[in-house]
């Protein structure tokens, strides 16, 4: 049984197609996943990528796996411009994959407001009840792996991105009231050890000492527990450091109130009781308000 074509149009067997996971046939996308896959060709892939794009043959997946191909030839500002041209050829269901990718994309180039800009988005339809096609869970892929992901999850990975979005603009005080939040949500050693960061820099050493040790006591999970010790340690060592010069002054960013509450804040207190998709991670989320006056 064969199914669609080679490089040189020879006719390929079923069970090549499975080996190296390629969709069956020999449209223009197949075309290009075997030249990104099989050749290892990106340059043809791209272009491979485009005319499926311009000839509607899986727009969602050709958009998606032409910006990852870019971004791994670092043209990630050429992929972000695809993107923005391109995803209204796309369905409803894409857009989720598409922001995430992006992320990504705006984090490689140092485009720090459009990044935290589209995690609020993402914040705001997790709000709205539109995240997840309106279910609790997802499927996710890592690794040639599936998993599920729940919408607690989700709200505080998108905080995580988001805090350290701020910490690149060494905005300290935003990225903790961030972090602070996406702990509440769903803990994690490596966001205690960013919070951690933030604190120092800000002079708050012994609330950053008790953050710390939750990490170095192995209480928090982490996709390295191992490696992420060390961080802490070394922290600790960072912290030891700070607290034997008294004159260090603390390193503060843009206004929290500008720079934070006028997005995130006011996107977590414009709920009212009769919006009926609101759902329940929202109702364990306070108003920040309270945290910014303090």
């Amino acid at each position: 049984m064969y199914s669609g074509f080679g490089k040189k149009g020879e006719k390929v067997h079923e069970s090549f197609h499975v080996i190296h996971k390629l969709p069956p046939g020999d449209s223009p996308y197949v075309r290009a996943k075997y030249f990104q896959l099989v050749e290892k060709d990106p340059e043809s892939a791209i272009i491979l990528f485009w005319k499926a794009i311009n000839a509607g043959d899986r727009v969602d997946s050709a958009l998606k796996d032409m910006a990852v191909v870019m971004k791994q030839q670092d043209r990630a500002e050429e992929a972000i411009e695809a993107i923005r041209s391109f995803r209204d050829r796309c369905s409803k269901q894409a857009q989720e994959s598409l922001d995430n990718v992006l992320i990504d994309l705006y984090k490689k180039c140092g485009m720090l407001d459009e990044q935290i800009e589209l995690l609020k988005q993402k914040l705001q339809t997790i709000y709205q009840g539109e995240a997840f096609n309106g279910k609790p869970t997802k499927t996710a892929r890592s690794h040639g792996r599936k998993f599920q992901v729940t919408i607690r999850q989700e709200t505080s990975r998108i905080l995580g991105n988001m805090g350290w979005a701020y910490m690149q603009q060494t905005n300290y005080a935003a990225a903790e009231v961030v972090y602070r939040k996406a702990q509440q949500i769903d803990p994690d050693a490596n966001k205690a050890c960013n919070l951690c960061l933030c604190l120092i820099k800000q002079c708050q050493y012994a609330e950053a000492k008790s953050v710390l040790e939750d990490v170095v006591e192995g209480k928090l999970s982490g996709s390295d527990e191992s490696k992420l010790r060390n961080r802490a340690k070394e922290l600790l060592k960072e912290l030891e450091l700070c607290e034997s010069e008294p004159f260090a002054s603390p390193v503060f960013g843009p206004s929290v109130e500008d720079a934070f509450a006028k997005g995130l804040d006011q996107l977590m207190n414009q709920w009212t009781p009769f919006r009926s998709k609101r759902l329940p991670i929202f109702e364990e989320i306070s108003p920040f308000r309270d945290q910014l006056a303090c």
